[in-house]
């Protein structure tokens, strides 16, 4: 018998962010404050992130200037991790380069092939403050980083380099949803 809600199921969707919008480029604050509105707003995320189809969400990319992200996203052995983390840090990533398609829901309809680490360490605390740590790989270690850079302020298209950068910005200018 499960006796913990479905991560999104009591939440409401929210207005996505979009890439340009100034949420997006600057460095979120840190969660202080813990109880219902943290709660509420990780509720929402989830939901959010499963409308749009997603594998983590940050809490800038809802409109909201707290270190949060949620994540429902498979290892590169379909392992599933489920999972939310406030005040995240990553503290390593490492092992091999690997450049893979990567996707934002803040640009959506575009990917490109960017440079990540094919292993990565957050930690942080839960929506209780209890303290978390979170070791991911492959496609789940490249969500962590996603995540946590956005949380810095950082795209994924500010790490995208070269012909691929330029091709990624022609597509952004030609989006209907760019400004």
């Amino acid at each position: 018998m499960r006796h913990r809600l479905i991560p999104g199921t009591s939440g409401r969707v929210r207005a996505m962010s979009l890439l340009g919008e100034p949420v997006l480029h600057s460095a979120c604050r840190e969660v202080t404050e813990f109880g219902p509105d943290l709660d509420r707003l990780i509720e929402d995320m989830f939901a959010t992130m499963y409308a749009a189809e997603g594998v983590g969400l940050a809490a800038n990319q809802v409109g909201v200037d707290q270190r949060v992200f949620v994540y429902d996203c498979p290892d590169d052995e379909d392992v599933r991790h489920v999972g939310h983390i406030v005040n995240p840090r990553l503290v390593e990533a490492d092992g091999i380069e690997l450049r893979g398609p990567e996707g934002c829901l803040s640009l959506p309809g575009l990917e490109a092939g960017t440079v990540r680490f094919d292993r990565a360490v957050v930690e942080g605390v839960t929506s209780d403050g209890s303290p978390v740590r979170v070791e991911g790989t492959g496609f789940f270690a490249r969500c962590l980083q996603h995540e946590c850079d956005h949380l810095d302020g950082t795209v994924y298209a500010d790490r995208v380099t070269g012909f691929r950068a330029r091709r990624l910005q022609r597509q952004i200018r030609r989006a209907p949803w760019s400004a």
